[in-house]
């Protein structure tokens, strides 16, 4: 029997998705994108297309990452002949933002409800190319908008709130019910806009260095900083800096761990 392609193909777990299907959310999502000067946007993983319809009407340059076969192809018919929309069927992971904007001559609106098993890793990777970023909005899980914006102290205060909060100014724009997706999940969900600096917070220093003491201050939590970073010459850093080698890495604001990082490249 041939396939119904008037059938929408079903969710599936291992892309973990799940569909944004209420229209005063999407309403709302769409409206507090700003898309300035004839931008070009990247819609991560556009699913079903419920945020695309409205993207689509309002873009110049509409780029859909859709890592799902059946979805990117359903996405492409639907928009062919549309030469404002681009399908890029491919991993969000890998995809090369920096050669895209510039190739469109202008950096990017970077928008999307992100899977939740993957919005981690994909906001690491739009960092390592934020040079090529105007802004983002994105859906993601209430717990994750929580700990990227937690002050230093907080337990959900950590390399992710860290990282990002050092080169992106963040605000929570709204939360989002389970009942606005199809399968409805577990959690609740936040929209989240991410405006990236124009100069990180903090002293200037070598991004890798920066990104590797924070990733190895929070590996293990409960382990002082003293211990955390035993691997590098830091003690004479702590004394120079005022840091109390027995505090844990969550007491660090975002600038001190610039500062030390800054400190450890002299």
């Amino acid at each position: 029997m041939a396939p119904d392609r008037n059938r929408l193909p079903r969710p599936r777990k291992r892309f973990g998705q799940h569909f944004l299907r209420d229209t005063a959310t999407i309403r709302r999502i769409v409206e507090s994108i700003r898309v300035e000067d004839r931008a070009p946007v990247v819609e991560i993983g556009p699913g079903r297309g419920a945020l695309t319809a409205p993207l689509a009407e309002q873009c110049n340059q509409l780029h859909l990452i859709e890592i799902d076969r059946d979805l990117s192809e359903r996405l492409a018919e639907r928009y062919v002949g549309n030469a404002a929309v681009t399908v890029h069927r491919g991993d969000a992971l890998k995809f090369d933002y920096a050669r895209l904007a510039q190739k469109a001559g202008s950096k990017l609106v970077v928008v999307g409800n992100l899977p939740y098993n993957i919005s981690t890793p994909i906001l690491f990777q739009l960092l390592s190319q934020l040079e090529a970023i105007q802004e983002m909005v994105f859906m993601v899980q209430r717990e994750i908008a929580e700990r990227l914006t937690a002050g230093p102290g907080r337990g959900n205060y950590g390399r992710l709130t860290v990282t990002v909060g050092r080169s992106c100014r963040i605000k929570p724009l709204f939360e989002v019910g389970p009942e606005a997706f199809y399968p409805v999940p577990k959690v609740h969900s936040s929209v989240v806009q991410f405006s990236p600096r124009r100069v990180p917070l903090g002293p200037v220093v070598q991004p890798g260095l920066f990104e590797r003491v924070v990733r190895d201050a929070f590996a293990q939590r409960r382990k002082t900083l003293r211990n955390a970073l035993k691997r590098y010459r830091v003690e004479p850093v702590f004394t120079k800096l005022g840091i109390d080698p027995q505090l844990r890495a969550e007491r660090l604001s975002i600038e001190q761990f610039a500062e030390l990082a800054a400190a450890l490249e002299d």
